[in-house]
């Protein structure tokens, strides 16, 4: 199936309205697409041809929007490569390159001055659009093949859960290597609207951002929302919606956001499923709903019944044209690896990792269960629970607690509080506490092969 060019289109119908807007410069759809163009021509210079695959080690930026669309126009594969990463580790995630663009490419001096691209006129729903990486949680990452319709599919299904504004403007604090930060500049290109690209996360910055911005909607992981929360962020004027992922949300930050007029919708998603999977929509967002929300327009998702570790608890399936077929098990379903549980709603609460789960004396600990009551007690900051070998039980529960500044914390006094909420069994026997702050990936998530 042949799908319209995005870009393309945009620049017809919109060409004065800004596409992209960093700290620095702005570029309309106009421009955006004569760079684009641009790129384009630029790659083909360099021997580079369809189907092959560019690595783009750029920052985020307009550089970074030049690249990315100037592949998609030549029928080139993008792979976005974190500038975080190690020498090593960014040679293994370019390594199916063909060429690696680090550096910008050229600015065009006016309008596009050809269709030579293949996506001025269409793209192929099937051909592979981009390879992201996996944030590389529990292991190495891996490349996930994204094609143009999961990507459209997305777009879809996330406008549908949250509306879409033809004046929206989207905040981006997030790496554009990870698909989170990706699918921001993608879905703005589709929907015609504006993304606003930082090129990392200034807390500072971002809160300017959203007060005197006119910022609609801003993608955010609980630490980075904790942090604005922290700077006195509140009641931004034209916020729709702050869209919570990328981990666990500890339900009292929920509760603190929407106290001072944070419309916060939880979502849950993976890279394997093009982002989003669930969200809570815009409409919820300033109530009390706490789930991850319902499917995405399009998109099924079932629990696991042959694998569930207590009632109604057990790995989380997804099924749809958001998924990548490379992901897919010969059942049909993308097996994700997280577990968690359907109300009568269909809506889902993510309850933890598989691989993760601590069994102690034979009873299952999901460690974001007990992270989140560790993070309600007013003196923590974050907290990270593992499983230890223990002889006597299997395994036992402990956790790696960071303060907030200024407090001090006893680690029975955390154990105390722990009781008053948590099964026994959940109760950390070891609590050891760290000045912090914890290793993360540049999307939030624990890093927790780190932790030891």
């Amino acid at each position: 199936m042949l799908l319209e060019g995005w870009l393309a289109r945009a620049a017809a119908e919109r060409p004065g309205h800004t596409a992209i807007q960093t700290p620095q410069r702005s570029w309309t759809y106009q421009e955006l697409l004569a760079a684009a163009d641009h790129g384009a021509r630029e790659l083909h210079e360099m021997g580079v041809r369809r189907g092959d695959r560019v690595a783009l080690a750029l920052p985020p930026g307009l550089g970074f929007a030049q690249a990315l669309h100037a592949c998609l126009l030549a029928g080139v594969v993008a792979v976005p490569v974190d500038l975080r990463l190690s020498a090593r580790e960014r040679a293994d995630v370019a390594a199916s390159a063909t060429r690696v663009l680090e550096q910008p490419l050229g600015e065009p001096g006016g309008d596009p001055g050809h269709r030579g691209g293949t996506g001025w006129d269409g793209h192929d729903s099937e051909a592979t659009a981009v390879v992201i990486h996996t944030s590389g949680t529990t292991s190495a990452p891996r490349p996930v093949e994204l094609s143009y319709g999961n990507l459209l599919w997305s777009a879809l299904g996330s406008a549908v859960a949250l509306g879409l504004d033809p004046g929206e403007r989207w905040l981006c604090t997030l790496p554009l290597s990870h698909v989170g930060g990706l699918s921001i500049l993608l879905r703005s290109a589709i929907y015609r609207t504006t993304a606003v690209v930082h090129e990392r996360f200034d807390t500072e910055r971002a809160l300017a951002s959203l007060l005197e911005e006119e910022i609609t909607l801003v993608s955010v992981v609980a630490t980075t929302l904790a942090r604005l929360l922290d700077a006195g962020l509140s009641a931004p004027p034209r916020l729709r919606c702050a869209l919570t992922g990328g981990g666990p949300v500890p339900a009292a930050l929920v509760e603190r956001a929407r106290a001072v007029g944070v419309p916060v919708s939880l979502t849950y998603g993976l890279t394997e499923a093009c982002s989003q999977v669930t969200t809570t929509p815009v409409a919820e967002a300033r109530g009390s709903q706490l789930a991850a929300g319902a499917p995405l327009f399009c998109t099924t998702v079932r629990i696991d019944p042959s694998d569930q570790l207590e009632p109604g608890v057990g790995e989380i399936l997804v099924r749809g044209p958001t998924v990548a077929r490379g992901a897919l098990a010969a059942d049909g379903w993308l097996h994700t690896g997280d577990l968690g549980r359907l109300d009568q709603s269909a809506r889902l609460t993510v309850t933890g990792r598989r691989s993760e789960t601590i069994v102690s004396g034979g009873e299952n600990v999901a460690p974001a269960e007990v992270e989140a009551v560790l993070e309600a007690h007013p003196q923590v900051l974050e907290a990270a629970v593992m499983g230890a070998s223990d002889a006597q039980w299997g395994e036992i529960v402990t956790a790696i607690v960071v303060a907030r500044p200024g407090t001090r914390l006893d680690g029975e006094e955390l154990r105390a509080h722990c009781a008053q909420k948590l099964a026994g069994y959940k109760v950390p026997k070891r609590v050891t506490l760290v000045r912090g702050p914890l290793p993360r990936t540049p999307s939030g998530k624990l890093l927790r092969r780190e932790l030891g």
